[in-house]
């Protein structure tokens, strides 16, 4: 008679054991297998922030004034250029409220201040000196030839220097980038002042995963045979793991006198 057969306590303990193994691996290898794709993610993402931030900024800087630039280490500053030509005769007399100058080829009027060779004083005196580097508001024309530069609301000035080639810009109000904890910020629609002090005005959030006080600008004077040469570096942290990201990165600004 065939006896019946089956399991013993023994055995089941091992199949239960052995189980327990392979389940533990299987697990082990997809959370691996998860965090390593979590991780692979987030380096692509700050890489990806990274780059956005790195050419934002140069931009931006590439359309400055290059005697307009200034930082104070973590903050930097600047002037938008909004256009360029060459002036026919430079304001004169004792109270001038205008000059002449060739007209731009869009034949558009455009709003601004006057730079005229801005190696010869600062661009950010508030007090906005006669005779100075940088003008009042003033509106060119360039609807007629020559295009009338007239200063708004009558307002009179003279330019301290002449350019050697008779070049002028006219640029729009300043401009800052600051870093304010993990936060970039962008600010505009503030007044010229003597100091880099933009925080009077609601900025614009440009990054948000800054390593607190990462953020550094250095600049490199102009000069009459180069441009401003500025260089920045920034640490991008992850909001997942303890990775950083560093970049470095710097921006020749061309525009000449």
């Amino acid at each position: 008679m065939t006896r019946p057969r089956g399991f013993t306590l023994i055995e089941l303990i091992i199949v239960i054991v052995l189980l327990a193994i392979v389940a533990t691996i299987s697990v082990q290898f997809v959370t691996f297998s998860t965090q390593g794709a979590i991780d692979t993610s987030d380096r692509q993402q700050r890489s990806l922030t990274g780059v956005v931030i790195s050419e934002q900024i140069t931009r931006a800087l590439r359309e400055a004034l290059p005697t307009s630039v200034r930082t104070d280490g973590t903050c930097i500053e600047w002037m938008p250029i909004l256009a360029a030509s060459n002036y026919l005769t430079l304001p004169k007399g004792s109270s001038p409220t205008s000059f002449d100058a060739v007209p731009l080829a869009s034949g558009t009027a455009v709003s601004g201040r006057i730079v005229v060779y801005g190696y010869s004083g600062s661009l950010y005196n508030a007090s906005n000196p006669d005779p100075g580097v940088i003008s009042p508001p003033a509106l060119m024309d360039s609807s007629t030839n020559p295009a009338p530069v007239t200063f708004n609301g009558g307002a009179s000035h003279r330019f301290k220097g002449k350019s050697p080639e008779r070049r002028f810009y006219v640029v729009d109000e300043p401009k800052t980038l600051c870093q304010s904890g993990r936060f970039l910020y962008r600010y505009s629609n503030y007044p010229v002042s003597g100091s880099i002090d933009p925080k009077a005005v609601t900025p614009e959030v440009m990054a948000a995963t800054l390593q607190a006080n990462s953020l550094v600008f250095a600049i490199a004077p102009p000069s009459l045979k180069r441009g401003a040469v500025v260089s920045f570096q920034l640490v991008l942290e992850s909001p997942n793991s303890d990775e950083t990201l560093t970049i470095q990165q710097e921006v020749q600004i061309r525009n000449v006198p």
